[in-house]
């Protein structure tokens, strides 16, 4: 590791977020403290705070990571069949919650403080939204005549009860046994969901 002196603010600031992550992911998001996480890094408390506004402000930083991974995840699902494309877009979402439990679930049960300001909860929103847009073109694609506000509100429907599924059925310790029945679940409610897409007759 660098001398402390050989960081600059955004080195500092990637230092922390690295051993962060790494807390967070080996231990949940209860170990994470400031007085833990300056002594990973080597660096003074106040050093945290230098290029950290407070702790929710590191943690919003962490899950704003975790969202930018999942959602790169998910953008390299690619099949032109409707119904496999969103079956492994789901199946994709399952395999990094499992991977990733402890980040995720962070980012799953996180809520921006309110005094957060309207630029930052923009960008926090893009990052979400990110999730859903491969979704979305694929729901797009299916019914080129929905509005842009049709297609969101269903390419949000059918990404939270995938979500809601993961939370329902999926933690730390599931064996492949659990995990098989998670993805039994969602292709059940993707198949359907896109049945009744398919058929629906209110454009």
């Amino acid at each position: 590791m660098a001398k402390r002196s050989e960081h600059s603010p955004e080195e500092l600031k990637a230092l922390i977020l690295d051993a962060a992550e790494i807390i967070v992911a080996e231990e949940g998001i209860s170990a994470l403290n400031a007085r833990r996480l300056a002594r990973e890094i080597g660096y003074t408390i106040g050093s945290i705070y230098m290029v950290f506004a407070n702790m929710a402000d590191l943690i919003m930083q962490i899950n704003a990571r975790t969202l930018d991974q999942l959602a790169e995840n998910l953008l390299m699902v690619n099949d032109e069949n409707d119904t496999q494309f969103l079956e492994l877009w789901s199946m994709s979402y399952l395999s990094y919650a499992r991977q990733n439990f402890n980040q995720w679930s962070c980012a799953l049960k996180y809520t921006l403080p309110t005094q957060v300001g309207h630029e930052t909860q923009t960008w926090y929103k893009a990052k979400l939204n990110n999730i859903f847009h491969p979704v979305e073109a694929k729901l797009a694609q299916i019914k080129p005549a929905y509005t842009k506000e049709q297609i969101n509100y269903a390419a949000r429907a059918l990404s939270t009860s995938i979500q809601g599924v993961c939370v329902l059925f999926l933690n730390k310790q599931s064996d492949e046994t659990e995990i098989k029945e998670v993805e039994d679940i969602i292709t059940v409610l993707v198949r359907n969901f896109l049945r009744g897409w398919l058929i629906d007759t209110s454009e």
